[in-house]
C-alpha cells in the first residue's frame, strides 16, 4: 500500500543511487536542498480480520472514519485555495461517495472488520478505475489515498505526512504526491519536487507549476535518493543531481538571477522583438484565480474551465450561480478577450446528476465534451443562456468554445446553438486529430480555434497522458503534433480568423516561440508561466520564430525538433534555458 509518510532507504539503495537522475522537467527554474523522501507505508489490514459482532457499531466506525477523511480533506482545500481547493474537493466526494458505504457496509454485515472492509471495498473500484485509464485511471492515486487515511484512523496509526514548514527549504521526493499532502505547501518549505511517477499532467506538475516551484517527474530511481542527501534540480532540463559541487550550486542561483532579472524587466502586451503582437492569456478554473492571473500581467484569459462548476455536486449549477461566475471573469478583463470553455465532462469526468451512458472500456474515446452536451441539450442551454446574460454589457469579448469536436457537422451544430443563445463570437477547440487534418473545412463554420495540445497530443501519439509508462509519447514536440498544430494555424490564418493554443505546450518558452512562428495568434497558460513565455518572445523576431518552426518540423524526433528550434532562437541562454 503506497502512503505518503517519510521514510528512509537503506545502505545499500544510498550505494547504488547514481550522482545524476533524469526525468521529465515540468516547471522550471532550479531548486537545492536536502532531500525529504516519502516512501512509507500505511499497512494492509490482515487479510479475514474480523470484528467482535457488532456490525452496526463497527459500520458507524468506518463511516465516521470517511466522513472524517473527506472534513480534513475539504479543510485542507478550503486552506489552500486555487487549484489545490478544486483537487481536495474531488476526493472529499470520493471518499463520500454511497457506492463504496454500501459495499463497506456489506463487508461488515458479513464480519469483516472495519478496516479490512476498507481496504477491499476500495480496491474493487481502484480495479475499476485502473482499468478505464484517462482521467478516471489518475484518480486511482487518490483513492489509494483516501483509502489509506481512513485505514489510519480506524487502526490508530499516526499520518506523518509532509511538514509545512521547515528550516531549509526541502527537495520533497517520492514514489508519487497525494494532492492533500501537497496542498498547504509554500515556495518557503519546497524548493523542489521530484517524483518517480507522473507526467506533465499529474497532480504533481500541475501544482509546482501553480506554486512556480521547479519539478521533475517520471524520474525512475528518485527514491533511492538518501534521505537529507544535497539534491540540485532543474525543472527545465529534467536533470536531478546528487551531492553537487560548490560552482554547480553557484552556476544554477546565479542563472536563476539572471532569469528573474530579466523577467522583471519585460512587462506589458506579449510581442515579439520586432514588434507582433501575440496576446498572452490565462487559464482558469474559476474567478478564484482571476488574482494570479492579472497579478502575472495575463491580457485576457484563453481557458476558463467551465466543469470546475459542475464537478463534485448532486445538482447542476443554478443559472444564478453560473451568471455570476461567468461575470466576475468577464468584468475583470474589460475590454479583453475572455475564452469559455463550455462544459468538458462525460464518461471520464462523470457528473453526480447525469446518467451515465454505460460502463465505456476506453473512456477517452467515448462520450465527452460535445457529444455529452449534445446529449443533454437543456445543460447546455442553461449554460449558454447564463454566458450570454453574463457577457452582456460587460466590456469584454466573449468567445464561447466546444471541447472535444470531431467533424464539420459538430462543429456547425455548436456555433449554430451559440448564436441562437445571443453568443456572436463561436470557436471550437483542435483537440482530435480529424479536426486538424480538416480544418480548413471546420474553420468555415466557426469563427476562431483553440489548440489543446495534452489530448491533440495523446490522440495522435495513442499514448493516455495519465499513464507514466507512455508519458515519453506524450510530447508535443512530436513533429507529428506539430505538423497536426500547423495545419490548424495555416487554416485559421488562411480564413483570416484566430488560432490560439491553450494546452501545456503554451507555457513551454521555447515551444512558445516555435507555435508564433507557425501562425498561432494567441496563447494561453497557467499564470506562473506567463512572465518567462512573454521574455522568450520579446527576444526573438518573428522570422526568428519562422525559422525555429520549419527546424522543429523538419525534425524526426522530440528532440531533434528542441534542438532545432534552439539553434534558431540564440537568445535563451539569457534566460537560463
Amino acid at each position: 500500500m503506497d502512503r505518503r509518510e517519510t521514510g528512509s532507504t537503506t545502505p545499500e539503495s544510498q550505494e547504488q543511487a547514481p550522482r545524476l537522475l533524469t526525468g521529465t522537467g515540468v516547471s522550471p527554474g532550479s531548486g537545492y536542498g536536502p532531500a525529504f523522501l516519502v516512501v512509507g507505508d500505511i499497512p494492509e489490514p490482515a487479510a479475514g480480520s474480523r470484528h467482535d459482532g457488532d456490525a452496526p457499531a463497527e459500520r458507524g466506525r468506518a463511516e465516521q472514519a470517511l466522513d472524517d477523511v473527506a472534513a480534513d480533506l475539504e479543510s485542507r482545500g478550503a486552506r489552500a485555495g486555487g487549484e489545490a481547493e478544486e483537487v481536495l474537493g474531488a476526493q472529499a466526494m470520493m471518499a463520500r461517495d454511497p457506492g463504496l458505504a454500501v459495499e463497506v457496509g456489506q463487508l461488515i454485515d458479513q464480519g469483516v472488520a472495519a478496516p479490512r472492509a476498507v481496504f477491499e471495498a476500495f480496491g474493487k473500484y481502484r480495479d475499476l478505475l485502473s482499468a478505464a485509464g484517462g482521467y478516471l485511471g489518475e484518480r486511482v492515486a487518490d483513492l489509494d489515498d483516501i483509502r489509506d487515511r481512513a485505514i489510519a484512523l480506524l487502526a490508530g496509526l499516526p499520518m506523518s505526512g509532509v511538514p509545512t514548514s521547515a528550516a531549509v527549504p526541502f527537495v520533497l521526493v517520492a514514489k508519487d504526491l497525494a494532492p492533500a499532502d501537497t496542498a498547504l505547501l509554500s515556495k518557503d518549505v519546497v524548493a523542489a519536487f521530484v517524483t518517480e511517477q507522473g507526467g506533465p499532467t499529474s497532480h504533481t506538475a500541475i501544482l509546482a507549476r501553480s506554486m512556480g516551484v521547479p519539478a521533475v517527474v517520471g524520474c525512475a530511481g528518485a527514491t533511492t535518493i538518501a534521505q537529507g542527501a544535497a539534491v540540485l534540480v532543474d525543472g527545465s532540463s529534467g536533470r536531478v543531481r546528487l551531492s553537487p559541487d560548490e560552482d554547480e550550486v553557484t552556476a544554477a542561483r546565479n542563472a536563476d538571477e539572471a532569469r528573474r532579472a530579466v523577467l522583471s524587466a519585460v512587462t506589458g502586451p506579449g510581442t515579439t522583438a520586432d514588434g507582433h503582437a501575440v496576446p498572452l492569456l490565462a487559464n482558469i478554473g474559476g474567478p478564484r484565480d482571476l488574482d494570479a492571473a492579472l497579478a502575472a500581467g495575463a491580457e485576457g484569459v484563453g481557458l476558463y474551465r467551465t466543469e470546475f462548476l459542475f464537478l463534485d455536486r448532486e445538482t447542476a449549477p443554478t443559472p444564478e450561480e453560473q451568471e455570476a461566475a461567468y461575470r466576475a471573469v468577464f468584468d475583470a478583463f474589460p475590454g479583453g478577450r475572455v475564452v469559455v470553455r463550455t462544459l468538458d465532462a462525460g464518461a471520464d469526468k462523470p457528473l453526480a446528476f447525469l446518467p451515465s451512458p454505460g460502463e465505456e472500456p476506453n473512456p477517452a474515446l467515448g462520450e465527452r465534451g460535445i457529444r455529452m452536451f449534445r446529449r443533454y441539450p437543456d445543460i447546455m442551454a442553461v449554460q449558454l443562456g447564463a454566458l450570454a446574460r453574463a457577457a452582456a454589457g460587460t466590456a469584454a469579448k466573449a468567445e464561447i468554445m466546444a471541447p472535444m469536436v470531431a467533424t464539420v457537422e459538430e462543429a456547425a451544430w455548436f456555433a449554430e446553438a451559440c448564436r441562437t443563445a445571443g453568443l456572436e463570437n463561436a470557436g471550437i477547440m483542435i483537440e482530435v486529430p480529424s479536426a486538424a487534418i480538416r480544418a480548413t473545412d471546420l474553420i468555415e463554420e466557426v469563427d476562431f480555434f483553440s489548440i489543446g495540445t495534452n489530448d491533440l497530443t495523446q490522440y495522435a501519439l495513442a499514448a493516455d497522458r495519465q499513464v507514466s509508462e507512455v508519458a515519453a509519447l506524450q510530447d508535443p514536440w512530436h513533429p507529428a503534433v506539430l505538423d497536426l498544430i500547423g495545419m490548424a494555424a495555416f487554416a485559421a490564418t488562411a480564413a483570416g480568423k484566430g488560432c490560439g493554443v491553450c494546452g501545456e505546450a503554451a507555457a513551454d518558452p521555447i515551444l512558445a516561440c516555435v507555435l508564433v512562428g507557425m501562425g498561432v495568434t494567441s496563447l494561453s497558460m497557467s499564470a506562473p508561466a506567463l512572465p518567462l513565455v512573454r521574455a522568450a518572445l520579446a527576444r526573438h523576431t518573428r522570422e526568428q520564430c519562422r525559422s525555429a518552426a520549419v527546424g522543429a518540423r523538419s525534425a524526426t524526433s522530440p528532440a531533434g525538433a528542441r534542438a532545432a528550434a534552439r539553434a534558431e532562437l540564440p537568445e535563451l541562454g539569457s534566460l537560463a534555458l
